[in-house]
């Protein structure tokens, strides 16, 4: 791919990154072979930041994404659920945002399960107040994302009106339009991820989980078994939080996927026609999960029918 990044752009001044704890933690970068090639995961994120992909001036379309990679509020697939696809739409004229996120982790930030959610409250606050910049239109401003990332993404597209961070100018942290790639949606145990549930708003001691997680045969048993909070599940069920004003949103999924029920998008999908919100879904027959932007099993990509969405919708 031809498009390069142009900006890494760090959220926040330095020593203000809010709810930081400072410590000995040092941030993670993983890789492992997809398609190909080393992609990397990383972990322990510490100093949030934007990486931009602006369009070449004459295919610039005035519409940019904020994309927020997978990887179960673990880590971030950052490669081929970040950098590849804010290449793939800065190339069709869109201006791609690959948003680097904290994780929650209670060693690294008080209140672990508002931290992701800042930081792409605050991604939203900046592309639009530069938006004159970048040559992006205010209202044209929408957020991305895979697995875990498509929960931070639904959850900004319906919990806009809580301003988690500093917004002096009033500046609107609603997203113009959602792309939700194989969603987490519901914290509802009989549709969760379960260790994306518990990585959010869980609670246990390490030594415990540990324990829990060293029974191999049943470590998803047990992790599905660990207590979370009812309000708090209710809170981060997307399809609970769907409004009248809630963005138009783009679905895709496979219908086979084994990781993240398909049912999250399904249920996503009929919160928003029951509140009048314009859905466009793109459904795999196969697929699995993680398969980034191109699904070996599909002969069409749905990042092309997300693209005409976005210019079209």
């Amino acid at each position: 791919m031809a498009a390069q990044s142009q900006q890494v752009i760090p959220l926040y001044e330095a020593g203000k990154v809010p709810n930081a704890i400072t410590g000995n933690i040092q941030e993670v970068a993983y890789t492992f072979p997809f398609n190909g090639e080393q992609v990397r995961f990383v972990v322990n994120v510490i100093t949030p930041d934007l990486t931009v992909y602006l369009p070449e001036a004459s295919k610039n379309t005035g519409f940019a994404v904020i994309i927020c990679p997978g990887g179960g509020y673990a880590g971030l697939a950052i490669d081929h659920e970040g950098h590849h696809m804010a290449k793939k739409l800065s190339e069709n004229g869109i201006a791609g945002f690959v948003l680097k996120n904290r994780l929650p982790n209670a060693a690294m930030m008080t209140n672990k399960e508002i931290v992701p959610l800042q930081d792409a409250q605050r991604a939203i606050q900046l592309v639009r107040e530069n938006a004159g910049k970048w040559g992006i239109k205010p209202d044209g401003i929408g957020i991305a994302g895979s697995s875990a990332g498509g929960h931070l993404a639904s959850t900004a597209g319906t919990h806009y009106r809580n301003a988690l961070i500093d917004n002096p100018r009033n500046t609107s942290l609603r997203p113009d339009f959602m792309i939700l790639n194989y969603p987490v949606i519901s914290f509802a145990d009989s549709l969760t991820h379960h260790g994306s549930r518990f990585n959010l708003i869980g609670n246990m001691e390490q030594a415990e989980f540990d324990k829990l997680m060293a029974d191999k045969e049943n470590a998803d048993k047990n992790l599905a078994a660990i207590p979370v909070p009812a309000d708090k599940v209710a809170e981060y069920s997307s399809e609970l939080q769907v409004t009248d004003d809630t963005p138009p949103v783009f679905i895709t999924h496979a219908v086979d996927d084994g990781v993240v029920k398909v049912q999250n998008s399904l249920l996503f999908e009929a919160a928003l026609r029951q509140h009048g919100v314009p859905v466009e879904t793109f459904f795999y027959a196969r697929g699995g999960h993680g398969y980034g932007m191109l699904n070996p099993f599909g002969e069409v990509a749905w990042i092309d029918n997300c693209i005409r969405w976005i210019l079209h919708r």
